[in-house]
C-alpha cells in the first residue's frame, strides 16, 4: 500500500471538515455516540499511534519473526475492515470535542506531513521490525501506513451516518 492511497484518505477528510461549522462538529447524533469532530479526534489519536509503531519498526528488526493474526491478515488481504460497526475501546467514550476547527485542520496537515516523512524512512530503512497492534498482533511498517489508510477510510461509514444527523437537523 502505497502513501498515495494515505494522502488520498487524508485528504477526504480534510477537504469534508471545510463544510462543518464548530456546532457541527461538536453536535453529537444521540447521547452515547461521537460527534464528527470526536470523530476527527479519534482519526488524529489513532494516526499519531500508528506513525509511532512505523518509527518503532524502522529502527530494529524486533519482532520481525512475529506474525499478524487470522483475522488481521484477511483485513489486509482485503485491503479493508470489516464492513461492520465495530465495538470501540472503552476509552473511546472519552474522545474529547475539538477545540476549534483550525486546531482539527492543523493536527490533520501534521499527520499528513509526518505520515509522508515516515513513508520515506520506511523506503530506506535497513530494519524490518514489527510492532504489536493491541488486537490484532504484529505489524511490519509499511501495514502500519496501510492500516492507517484502512482506517480512515473505514469511518468514512459512521462520517455519513453524522453528516445524514446533521443534514436532517437543518
Amino acid at each position: 500500500m502505497s502513501i498515495e492511497h494515505f494522502n488520498q484518505s487524508i485528504d477526504t477528510w480534510i477537504d469534508a471538515l471545510q463544510r462543518y461549522s464548530i456546532n457541527d462538529l461538536t453536535t453529537k447524533p444521540t447521547p452515547t455516540s461521537w460527534s464528527m469532530g470526536q470523530l476527527y479526534n479519534h482519526i488524529i489519536s489513532e494516526t499519531q499511534f500508528y506513525i509511532s509503531r512505523i518509527t518503532i519498526c524502522i529502527s530494529s528488526n524486533r519482532n520481525s519473526n512475529k506474525e499478524m493474526s487470522p483475522e488481521g491478515k484477511e483485513m489486509f488481504r482485503n485491503n479493508s475492515f470489516p464492513d461492520e460497526r465495530l465495538k470501540g475501546a472503552p476509552s473511546n467514550s472519552r474522545i474529547p470535542q475539538p477545540a476549534s476547527k483550525q486546531e482539527l485542520l492543523k493536527q490533520f496537515l501534521d499527520l499528513r506531513k509526518d505520515m509522508n516523512h515516515k513513508a520515506m524512512l520506511i523506503s530506506e530503512t535497513a530494519f524490518y521490525g514489527k510492532a504489536k497492534h493491541p488486537g490484532l498482533n504484529y505489524f511490519t511498517a509499511s501495514d502500519w501506513l496501510q492500516f492507517a489508510d484502512m482506517h480512515m477510510r473505514h469511518h468514512l461509514r459512521q462520517k455519513t451516518r453524522i453528516d445524514e444527523f446533521l443534514i436532517s437537523t437543518r
